[in-house]
């Protein structure tokens, strides 16, 4: 009798949790539906059993909030307050009713009173700044944490939370200055707030300021590695090498680390063609760091970089092509043949081949490079590579094809094997046969390296567009003859034949190509007035096109390295900026326009009187 009493009353417990569950399900879905008043009645009979509370609180509370029952909702919440003592939420709930009642000033000073109260409970204290944030009351979760701050004497507490609340409100300004406080406490997470910062401070106006902001830090704060490798980060995102080599050679010198990050700098400055910083920057390490791995680096790039600054001075002097090879020769000589000089062996291999026109030279040594026993194979295959390069200049495709397959083998599913079959693309294009050239591109364009992707799919597009609606593909194949006479350093004919194809096929759609091409070759000629009319022809007649924004920003570079104008070259790059925003070249030409109105040298000044 007395198992069956209990089992009963098991039975009817379950009968009542099952009816109450089913009664909340019910009350919830009223309320998703927006049916206030029969939700109301509902929540109003399970807010009698405070173990419903938990289940029915947030709803009803906001429930009462909206349709305005403030008596009621006090009498509501003062009693989970005095039945739930510790439970901070009912008590930061109350303040909310307050505010919503209108009783703006009684809710601050209740506020005002929680927070002073938890202000020293590191727990509490992010509760109730939580609690204010997705109730949309980012000033008052600022105000707690900075009374927290004051609390426990501690500066930089809670500086990632008030971050990301700063972030919500959009201050910025204030957002970057706790992240620093972050950083700066916690210097494991540097690249945590460098990736943060990249995907908030997409304006160019933000980056200044938070690079402003580092050099008043770095001032007050001369030995700060943090804020160092920040300013370094952030003169980078704006392709300021030089300005990032300043403050690297400083942790460098600090550090001793041999020029280590300066070299690093160097070498990105030399990629992104910022030849002149790069000069720089190698020079300070081989003065500095002699006998060291970075000065046997530093003096190869070095020449590398004067190789690349000739190579983009029109027109290209013939003496000073020899003036490289002579550098080449005398660091060779210095070094010997070694692992390190290969790569400076052929680098002079190239200017043999394809600036003085010694191409037997130029086989030569990139023959003696692939045939040295201890060679890296990715060398091996660079000059492979070349040699095939090369046996196009001297009309022998046959033998660049086999050159390419090779490397393609030997470096399957690698960039260099990628890079070999863009060049047999390139070559059957060369020769006309677009079904081939296209059967290589279709595999490229899923390449893993981005450069060769989009390599073969401008190369792809650009066949399929021009041959769509022209079965011979006449146009196209005397076009891709032009690319190969170009290839081959065969400027006049080419010019010639560029001219004649202008006029023949006026209005075609490789119109807009043809003049880039011509106005690319001026350029190179040193007939830059020429190359300028050209260049505007693209801008006034292709005003959408592709070609579009390539041809102005070479337009703002012309006044700019060519005809030394920098007042016209600040106006077409202040121009350009505005007109084409989604550019490749947006960085490099804000960059030029700085330097130009002297941005960089502003500076470069503040952080040499540091150094001093």
């Amino acid at each position: 009798m007395k198992k069956f009493f209990i089992f009963t009353l098991f039975t009817f417990i379950s009968l009542i949790a099952t009816a109450q569950s089913q009664e909340v399900r019910l009350a919830n879905e009223y309320y998703s539906q927006g049916e206030y008043e029969k939700a109301k009645k509902l929540y109003d009979d399970l807010a009698r059993d405070l173990n419903n509370i938990p289940l029915i609180h947030n709803n009803y509370f906001f429930l009462l909030v909206e349709l305005a029952e403030y008596k009621e909702a006090e009498k509501y919440v003062k009693r989970l307050i005095k039945n739930f003592p510790n439970n901070l939420y009912y008590q930061l709930d109350l303040g909310v009713l307050l505010k919503s009642s209108g009783q703006e000033s009684q809710s601050q000073k209740y506020f005002d009173n929680i927070i002073d109260e938890i202000k020293y409970d590191n727990y509490r204290t992010r509760i109730t700044a939580d609690y204010f944030v997705n109730k949309q009351l980012t000033n008052m979760a600022i105000r707690t944490f900075k009374d927290a701050r004051t609390a426990i004497n501690n500066q930089y507490a809670y500086a990632l939370e008030m971050a990301n609340i700063y972030r919500i409100m959009n201050e910025k300004d204030l957002m970057v200055q706790e992240y620093l406080n972050y950083v700066s406490q916690n210097p494991s997470n540097l690249n945590y707030v460098k990736n943060t910062l990249q995907s908030l401070l997409a304006k160019p106006e933000e980056l200044q300021s938070l690079e402003m902001l580092l050099y008043d830090k770095i001032q007050n704060e001369p030995n700060s590695e943090i804020y160092g490798e920040l300013l370094i980060w952030v003169n980078l995102q704006q392709k300021n090498f030089y300005g990032a080599f300043i403050q690297a050679r400083a942790i460098d010198k600090r550090l001793r680390t041999e020029g280590s990050r300066s070299i690093n700098i160097g070498l990105m400055a030399l990629e992104n063609n910022d030849y002149n910083s790069a000069i720089k920057v190698f020079t300070y390490i081989i003065k500095e760091f002699p006998g060291t791995y970075n000065y046997l680096l530093a003096k190869m790039y070095l020449i590398k970089s004067y190789e690349k600054r000739v190579r983009n001075t029109y027109p290209i002097d013939e003496r000073e092509i020899r003036n490289l090879i002579n550098d080449y020769n005398n660091f060779i000589s210095e070094l010997g043949i070694t692992r390190n000089t290969l790569e400076a062996l052929r680098n002079k291999a190239l200017l043999h081949a394809f600036y003085l026109d010694e191409k037997d030279s130029a086989i030569t040594i990139l023959k003696q490079i692939i045939a040295t026993p201890r060679a890296n194979p990715d060398i091996k295959a660079r000059s492979k590579l070349d040699l095939g390069d090369i046996y196009i200049l001297t009309e022998e495709p046959w033998e660049s094809t086999l050159l390419y397959s090779q490397v393609e083998k030997s470096h399957k599913e690698d960039l260099l094997g990628y890079e070999a079959k863009l060049r047999n693309a390139k070559l059957s294009y060369y020769k006309g046969d677009f079904q081939l050239a296209q059967e290589h591109l279709d595999i490229l364009k899923q390449a893993t390296t981005r450069e060769i992707a989009n390599d073969a799919m401008a190369l792809s597009l650009l066949i399929k567009d021009n041959i769509a609606f022209d079965s011979t593909e006449t146009a196209m194949k005397k076009y891709a003859a032009i690319e190969l006479m170009l290839f081959q350093n065969k400027i006049a004919p080419a010019l010639r034949a560029i001219q004649a194809m202008r006029e023949e096929y006026a209005g075609h759609s490789l119109s807009d190509e043809l003049l880039w091409k011509e106005a690319d070759i001026q350029k190179k000629l040193g007939h830059f007035e020429v190359a300028i009319s050209l260049l505007q022809k693209i801008v006034d007649e292709y005003d959408t096109d592709i070609l579009s924004d390539d041809a102005y920003f070479t337009l703002g570079s012309i006044y700019d390295r060519q005809l030394n104008d920098p007042q016209k070259a600040m106006e077409i790059y202040k121009t350009f900026l505005t007109k084409y925003p989604g550019s490749v070249y947006v960085a490099e030409a804000r960059k030029r326009f700085r330097q130009l109105r002297g941005d960089y040298n502003m500076h470069e000044g503040k952080l040499q009187n540091n150094e001093l």
